[in-house]
């Protein structure tokens, strides 16, 4: 029996708001100042410049090919959200170029890299956040996530250099180089939109004096903790691992802990990405 695949209305309208975002600076940053772009946006306007076919008509045509290894990708659900995106971003678009506005940047290309990489950034990583992608190259670089486990940002990048090399075809090393730190700043700020601007810190400690340890990190800094049984691959004795998971600040506070209690544990620290379920609140937990 197949289950019946839900779909969230506020899914939709956010995604539409993303590609809203993306389609603004797209023409009004990247268009009107002669940038490139990456993935198939990039590409698009290699087109645009070449043969003179508007990027919002190009930007469905060459997704369709990728929209078969989206559905193997993401489902029926996630197929969706893309095909909803994707069309999005091409009316929005085709919108955008028809509006008649003007932003004075006062002839300052590096502004206008910085501000193109803003706002792909943030309108691609509310898509993302939502479940959705633009298609072409993020559906690339949502299948090197899910399948192979690259990080979604740097995936775009590496694609992004790609597809700028072939538009040395239409614009100098100059503009190219421009393009790059948009490419750059979009693959920093998509990132943190799309994780919500988590900077959460595991912290997996090894020490004899672990009860302690654990002890204080509850009473002084709130932190619940948990044990992790182990054993010592040289020592052959078993052990406890304690796994905590911190803010940043926290952070500091259990290495004052560590200095004091015991100098010599061993101790990694990993970035969360996101942390579910009951005992963290974030924003608390951050001072906020």
């Amino acid at each position: 029996m197949n289950k019946e695949v839900k779909f969230h209305p506020l899914n939709f309208l956010m995604i539409a708001l993303g590609t809203a975002i993306y389609a603004f600076g797209f023409v009004n940053f990247n268009m009107v100042n002669h940038l490139a772009e990456g993935g198939v946006s990039g590409i698009t306007l290699i087109f645009h410049a070449l043969f003179k076919i508007n990027p919002a008509y190009t930007q469905i045509l060459l997704n369709v090919p990728l929209f078969i290894l989206g559905v193997k990708i993401f489902g029926k659900r996630g197929m969706i959200y893309t095909i909803h995106g994707t069309v999005c971003l091409s009316i929005f678009i085709w919108l955008f170029q028809r509006m008649s506005m003007s932003i004075d940047l006062a002839h300052d290309t590096l502004i206008a890299a910085l501000l193109a990489g803003i706002f792909a950034g943030i309108g691609g990583g509310i898509v993302f956040r939502f479940g959705g992608t633009t298609g072409g190259g993020d559906i690339i670089g949502r299948y090197f996530e899910q399948k192979k486990g690259f990080a979604l940002g740097q995936t775009l990048f590496v694609f992004d250099i790609l597809v700028l090399t072939l538009s040395l075809s239409y614009i100098d090393i100059q503009h190219m180089m421009y393009t790059v730190i948009a490419s750059f700043v979009f693959s920093q700020v998509v990132a943190v939109v799309q994780n919500g601007g988590y900077t959460v810190r595991g912290m997996l400690i090894i020490s004899s004096k672990y009860a302690a340890i654990s002890q204080k990190i509850t009473d002084e800094i709130g932190r619940g903790a948990t044990y992790l049984k182990a054993e010592g691959v040289y020592s052959g004795q078993d052990t406890k691992v304690i796994y905590v998971v911190l803010s940043p600040i926290q952070v500091q506070a259990v290495k004052g802990i560590l200095a004091e209690i015991d100098p010599d544990a061993f101790v990694s620290i990993i970035n969360v990405h996101e942390v579910i379920g009951s005992g963290f609140t974030y924003t608390e937990d951050l001072n906020l």
